[in-house]
């Protein structure tokens, strides 16, 4: 098959790399514009096109999907297939041009968290496993037929970075086994249960605000599941403190919103327990684990 990729973050690379190796012919990378990053705001591709620039790969750069251009590039390369992953919402006419179609690899068990942010929300949301979905792409946003998914555990202490790298990988091995499904014309698709369809925004800074008088396991799920991004926070002493590892314990002995040193570890008080902090990093400061902040706290113990 002749194959176009499109995809821009890290989280598509390995699916770059599964569809360059499977014996197909990548006819064209698709990619976001380079941009300023880092301390010296040099210009830097995305992931995406430096990796497909190291395979040798025709990579393109744009930044929106309605640029004619890009519909004319497609149009003339007449491919058989689209593999899309972690990028922008096609239209209408782009998504007519591939022979077979256009599949999306999506970070969550659909029709659960379509949307921006799945693996955030599965993870604040305390599930015990999520996935990936491989989908034909149509003109709704994550509503496709479904061609395969592929299942991973979320413990109680993963965060949204954890869970990300196994979806990372586990993306790519489906991308592996539907290509040549695909290919043969050997599959079935099944039509997502719209009744069952929850949605999964973007996440803001506001999102991850903690607030302390609630159950101690639901704060733990939302630190967990903000991490690395954007980072769970909240007031101590009119600063930020951002919580970045936490555990949960259903003893008492701190009211909502306390502070406090119990066996040598740091707590803050919740409506049904203690939450234990145990990596926290107050503004300005180092990161620093729950006991060495404690020893050189002297402030008036109140979170909010």
């Amino acid at each position: 098959m002749k194959i176009v990729f499109m995809g821009s973050p890290d989280f598509a690379v390995p699916s770059l790399e599964a569809v360059a190796q499977s014996g197909h012919e990548v006819v064209a990378v698709i990619s976001g514009e380079d941009k300023r990053r880092g301390r010296g705001n040099e210009l830097t591709p995305t992931p995406v096109k430096a990796k497909a620039l190291e395979l040798g790969l025709p990579v393109f750069s744009f930044e929106s999907m309605k640029n004619p251009e890009l519909e004319a590039l497609l149009s003339s390369l007449q491919p058989d297939l689209i593999v899309i992953v972690a990028f922008k919402i096609l239209p209408k006419s782009i998504l007519a041009i591939p022979k077979v179609g256009s599949i999306n690899v999506h970070a969550s068990l659909l029709p659960k968290y379509r949307g921006a942010a799945p693996i955030h929300w599965s993870v604040v949301h305390g599930d015990e496993e999520t996935g990936v979905s491989l989908f034909f792409l149509n003109e709704q946003v994550d509503a496709g037929s479904i061609i395969l998914q592929k299942k991973t555990p979320i413990s109680l202490d993963d965060t949204t970075g954890e869970v990300y790298a196994r979806l990372m990988q586990l993306g790519a091995e489906a991308v592996q086994e539907v290509l040549p499904l695909i290919e043969s014309g050997n599959y079935q698709t099944i039509q997502q249960n719209e009744a069952l369809a929850t949605p999964a925004p973007k996440v803001f800074p506001e999102d991850a605000k903690i607030d302390f008088n609630q159950d101690v396991e639901k704060i733990h799920n939302r630190i967990r599941g903000m991490n690395p991004f954007p980072g769970s926070w909240c007031l101590l002493d009119g600063k930020k403190l951002k919580l970045k590892r936490s555990s949960i314990s259903y003893q008492t002995g701190l009211s909502v919103g306390e502070l406090g040193f119990i066996n040598q570890r740091l707590g803050v008080g919740c409506v049904n327990g203690i939450l234990w902090l145990d990596e926290v990093q107050l503004e300005g400061k180092a990161s620093t684990d729950g006991a060495s902040f404690w020893n050189g706290y002297k402030g008036d113990k109140t979170l909010s």
